[in-house]
């Protein structure tokens, strides 16, 4: 079975760090994006980062670049978030989609069940 599970998630306050993982099982790999989604409450769910596993091509949102970095190793990725913002506060999502599909929420295969972000003072 297809897997995504998340770790790294916690209470921060603004201008704080974090390091989120997912490590991936069950699928192949070679022709996904990983990545991460994020979703505060009452708002949609949007794309945060994307990394594709065959050229290691990577995408940020605009509200977080030079901010947050992405990475990968085998069968992980991660998400470095650094000076976080009461804004970056949300569930975030694991998620992996083939690569020719935009890194939508629509577009991705397989989801972790998230983990949630705090940033409060």
């Amino acid at each position: 079975q297809a897997q995504l599970v998340e770790s790294g998630g916690g209470v921060v306050q603004p201008g704080g760090s974090l390091r989120l993982s997912c490590v991936a099982s069950g699928f192949a790999l070679d022709y996904y994006a990983l990545g991460w989604f994020r979703q505060a409450p009452g708002k949609e769910r949007e794309g945060v980062s994307s990394i594709n596993i065959y050229d290691d091509s990577t995408m940020y949102v605009d509200s977080v670049k030079g901010r947050f970095t992405i990475s990968r190793d085998k069968n992980m990725v991660y998400l470095q978030m650094n000076d976080l913002k009461t804004e970056d506060t949300a569930t975030y999502y694991c998620a992996a989609g083939l690569v020719h599909r935009p890194f939508t929420p629509n577009g991705m295969d397989y989801w972790g069940k998230g983990t949630l972000v705090t940033i409060s003072s």
